[in-house]
């Protein structure tokens, strides 16, 4: 699971508003598919660029993560950095790609875990239920001094 980064919260966060509000949403299009959005909001490129770059080797995320290489200076691969530097891990893009982290779909009633990886509403709905459950794991690792201990300070 990604390491619980601000940057990265806030990304998933922004990615989803701008998906609620109209951005464009292509599920097939490597720039305006789930990770192509999410890396949008990263990376500052915008989806024809994304995809420009994708397109310079085959495959989709889930073959371009397997085909990653962090120094291979080719574009998508660089793209796919900036996103790992974010806090994201490889299995992530993979997940987000198919809506499928175990651990996301946890946070949904049962009835509403079968997300379509397709739809935009429900990539709205896994995002920002990722940044909920990534917000929640890093507030969970700050430790605020107690009174006692400002009283002695």
């Amino acid at each position: 699971m990604a390491r619980p980064t601000p940057e990265l919260i806030d990304a998933l966060r922004r990615t989803a508003r701008n998906l609620a509000n109209g951005s464009p949403y292509q599920w097939g299009h490597m720039g305006g598919c789930n990770c192509g959005n999410l890396a949008q909001v990263l990376t500052k490129l915008n989806k024809d660029q994304i995809h420009q770059y994708a397109m310079q080797r085959y495959g989709d995320w889930n073959e371009q993560v397997d085909d990653y290489c962090p120094t291979s200076q080719m574009p998508l691969d660089i793209v796919i950095n900036e996103m790992l530097n974010a806090g994201l891990m490889l299995e992530d893009l993979k997940h987000l790609e198919r809506l499928d982290d175990r651990a996301v779909l946890a946070r949904f009633p049962l009835e509403k875990r079968y997300l379509k990886h397709n739809v935009r509403d429900d990539v709205v709905a896994y995002m920002n239920a990722w940044a909920d459950l990534l917000e929640e794991q890093l507030l969970a690792k700050i430790t605020l001094p107690t009174f006692s201990e400002l009283e002695l300070a």
